[in-house]
């Protein structure tokens, strides 16, 4: 890796404005309060591939995350000038090691972030359309098939459909708030804070309460298996059970360790210093509750389900008809499509109740689309501003608003919006959003090293930043054992999108850029009387080289 020389060229050409300060803590922490709406995206996928064990899962994952937020707090407070989360802030501790690996933090952590956009409103229309119409009417049922993707995954397609059509429509609804800037997104989230959060709490604590949890759902903890009839039965815990329990950890980390996101707007905060370390501590808290008893109370008053219908061979024993399960293991679940009306059932009051809950549950959807908009709009608008990404995304509104950015954002899931398995497309994804926490875990320590002397509002405990080390190589061994249990060639297509970043930074930086950084960037590698010297050593190379050893092994032990 080569070595990084730096000269100073003119802010990014293009950026009519900066990013306001209008916001506290606590205006963050309700933007941030749309993460634990994400156990709507995955707990059921969840449940249907793990089995019991899958509020394990869900406990040990959010623990996790809480650990990693202590790394993420401090070396956002290095920066306090900067938006785009925590991508941004590990990216300029790497950048002194090599031009190529900084961007691809950033780049890991939006291709990882903007999907919720596109599965949350694919799911709230889904939602919608569950409590509208019954499951086969036209409405559900018709599609026109744009592209068959079956060369990438089994299945896959691009389509057109009334789930598309009502999820285009949130999507630029949500727009169109967010158009107005932070202050107003903020504002708006506080409303649906309140309101989603409600029926989030509801189903967590209601069926623990009414006694319809029972422990034959949690109990015996053994993971998912079938026998040759296809019959639900308890697994052993050989490598097929660990890599279950892996790709759950793997899977769930989409969602618990989102939280992160609450110190993406260090950059409109009144006060950096007191307000990072209170917004991304108190979000964290809330998703633990969350993440916690939700998981607890679907999986408690469902079950894990059993056969209903066989599958279908055919003479070779290809399966042509796949094998239907009632509870956690119905199609529905798996999609997420049916979790919505699952839980609003759970808590009883007849339909009218049940509606109420779901037409909530819908804004709670809404409200982690509003949230990963802010966020993964903000980073696209830093890591042009740091010479990352294109000149153009660092264009804001007159209300401070990084409007290019927005723009990209939605025409990307627009497309993703089309494809016809959400699952796969969060699996996918959430292999780059494992290298962007491996990369800013190990990042935390790099700055410890790199910037001794600098002044830092929140220091996390040593033994909480060695604690994030050993969890960034956790999640790789999650990541190589069980990302291929959502689909065969998941590991691949999410390495291959991550690399995508490569042209795109050598295009800005070799071209646009001719070689050399923008003088914002000089500021963050050169500042009072940093000297530049890469005091990490050999260190961050020995990092990767590990980490990739260990994505390699675990990977081969399950091929």
């Amino acid at each position: 890796m080569e070595a990084t020389t730096f000269e100073a060229v003119p802010q990014a050409a293009g950026s009519v404005g900066s990013l306001h300060r209008k916001i506290d803590w606590r205006g963050a922490f309700w933007v941030a309060s749309g993460v634990p709406a994400l156990v709507l995206f995955s707990i059921g996928a969840i449940a249907a591939t793990v089995g019991k064990p899958a509020w394990i899962v869900w406990i040990v994952s959010i623990l996790f995350g809480f650990i990693q937020a202590f790394t993420y707090a401090e070396i956002a407070g290095l920066f306090p000038h900067k938006s785009g989360g925590a991508s941004v802030y590990g990216a300029v501790a790497w950048v002194r090691y090599s031009k190529l690996i900084a961007p691809v933090s950033v780049w890991c952590n939006w291709l990882a972030w903007s999907p919720v956009l596109s599965i949350g409103s694919g799911l709230a229309a889904g939602y919608i359309l569950t409590a509208l119409f019954p499951a086969d009417a036209l409405i559900n049922t018709w599609q026109l098939t744009l592209l068959d993707l079956g060369w990438v995954k089994s299945g896959l397609s691009l389509r057109i459909n009334a789930t598309f059509g009502i999820g285009l429509l949130i999507l630029l609804t949500v727009f169109a708030v967010q158009h107005g800037g932070i202050l107003r997104s903020a504002r708006l989230t506080l409303v649906l804070g309140v309101t989603s959060l409600i029926p989030l709490l509801l189903v967590g604590v209601v069926p623990l309460f009414t006694g319809d949890a029972t422990q034959a759902n949690f109990l015996p903890l053994f993971p998912l298996a079938h026998d040759a009839a296809g019959q639900v039965i308890d697994g052993p815990w050989d490598m097929s059970g660990w890599s279950l329990m892996a790709g759950g950890l793997f899977m769930a980390a989409w969602s618990t360790y989102g939280f992160e996101t609450a110190v993406c707007y260090t950059r409109e905060f009144k006060d950096p210093k007191r307000d990072t370390f209170k917004a991304i501590f108190y979000a964290g808290l809330l998703c633990i509750l969350v993440f916690t008893l939700v998981p607890l109370a679907f999986q408690g008053s469902l079950g894990l389900g059993q056969l209903v219908t066989p599958a279908v061979l055919d003479g070779s024993g290809a399966v042509v008809t796949p094998a239907v399960y009632s509870g956690l293991l119905s199609p529905a679940i798996y999609s997420g499509m049916g979790v919505g009306q699952v839980m609003a059932d759970s808590i009883g009051g007849g339909k009218v109740v049940a509606n109420i809950v779901l037409i909530m549950l819908v804004l709670a959807t809404l409200l982690a689309i509003m949230t990963s908009m802010s966020g993964s709009s903000r980073t696209l608008y830093q890591a042009s501003v740091d010479g990352w990404l294109p000149k153009y995304l660092g264009r804001t509104n007159e209300h401070g608003a990084p409007t290019a950015a927005m723009w990209t954002d939605l025409s990307f899931n627009l497309l993703l919006l089309l494809m016809s398995d959400y699952v796969f497309v969060l699996a996918a994804s959430n292999v780059s959003y494992i290298i962007f926490n491996f990369l800013n875990l190990n990042a935390g320590w790099i700055h410890r090293l790199d910037r001794p002397d600098w002044v830092r509002p929140y220091k996390a405990p040593t033994v909480l930043l060695a604690a994030g080390g050993v969890l960034s190589f956790v999640n790789l061994a999650c990541m190589g054992l069980g990302a291929d249990i959502w689909g065969a060639g998941t590991l691949v297509t999410g390495l291959l999108l991550a690399l995508l970043i490569l042209p795109v930074f050598c295009y800005r930086h070799y071209v646009q850029d001719k070689g050399r950084f923008p003088a914002a960037m000089l500021t963050d590698l050169y500042i009072q009387a940093d000297d530049g010297q890469r005091r990490a050593g050999w260190l961050p190379y020995a990092t990767l080289v590990a980490g990739v050893l260990v994505v390699y092994a675990c990977h081969q032990l399950v091929a």
